[in-house]
């Protein structure tokens, strides 16, 4: 599998990843316009995209879902809460739209690829992170999740590659901008956003598993990619394994480059 971030940050978050046959997008919360230049860029197709996977219904997931879906006659795959928050709230047209609805857990078949939802921890009604599988080869993608509980990390052990939120520096949120409230629901385990520290610490305990990381989600205010990818590789993360895990960090305006799975 090959699998590029297409955009990613508060302003929108898009993961195209290619098999042998076909392709998936995580998210599309860019224009479907300027989803489909990024996918060009980074060497796909549209017409190969055979579904848009949905981790949750906040605008910089969903924006350019509901167009991209019709243009290419695809599907909007998400858990039950997602797409009926989407659906009945968050879409500006009334074209129908197809959809499917995931469970946690279980595993839903799509071509060449198994897709298997996870919850994670964020202030949306059903959020989760996705496993694909593509024959032996498997790679998770988990952002916007205010922890990662022992359970997702059973799961994530199962992965050869991740997408893994690197959000926040605790010290720059700290003294940040951002008023007292919504620094709070940032560091909520529960509702917020990973950690720098935290993105670390899962990618510790996962090193003798992995064999590519994609740092994800990164704050334009309360972050570097450079103090990401620091603490990431650094000994409260890979360690001594860095030198052997490449390590990419996704940016908001660029497409990353490609990690082979």
């Amino acid at each position: 599998m090959n699998v590029r971030v297409l955009a990613s940050g508060s302003k929108g978050n898009c993961i195209y990843i290619e098999g042998d046959h076909g392709a998936l997008l995580v998210d599309a919360g860019l224009s479907a316009r300027e989803i489909l230049k990024r996918v060009e860029t980074a060497g796909g197709t549209a017409d190969r995209i055979e579904a848009v996977l949905v981790t949750h219904e906040h605008t910089d997931h969903i924006r350019g879902v509901d167009v991209l879906a019709r243009r290419l006659g695809i599907p909007v795959i998400a858990t039950r809460g997602t797409l009926s928050e989407y659906l009945d709230h968050r879409r500006v047209s009334r074209k129908p739209v197809e959809s499917m609805a995931c469970r946690y857990s279980e595993p839903l078949f799509l071509g060449d690829f198994v897709i298997e939802p996870f919850p994670t921890s964020h202030d949306a009604v059903e959020p989760c992170g996705f496993c694909i599988r593509e024959y032996d080869l498997e790679v998770g993608c988990c952002t916007d999740t205010g922890q990662i509980s022992p359970a997702m990390l059973e799961r994530l052990k199962r992965c050869d590659a991740l997408v893994l939120e690197s959000n926040h520096c605790p010290d720059m949120l700290e003294k940040g901008p951002y008023p007292a409230y919504l620094k709070r629901r940032i560091r909520d385990a529960k509702r917020g956003h990973l950690s720098n520290i935290a993105c670390a610490a899962c990618l510790k305990s996962l090193a003798d598993d992995l064999h590519a990381v994609t740092l994800a989600h990164l704050s334009e205010v309360n972050n570097r990619p450079e103090i990401a990818l620091a603490t990431a590789t650094g000994d409260g993360g890979l360690g001594l394994f860095a030198g052997s895990i490449p390590v990419r960090v996704a940016l908001q305006h660029v497409v990353t480059e490609s990690m082979q799975v």
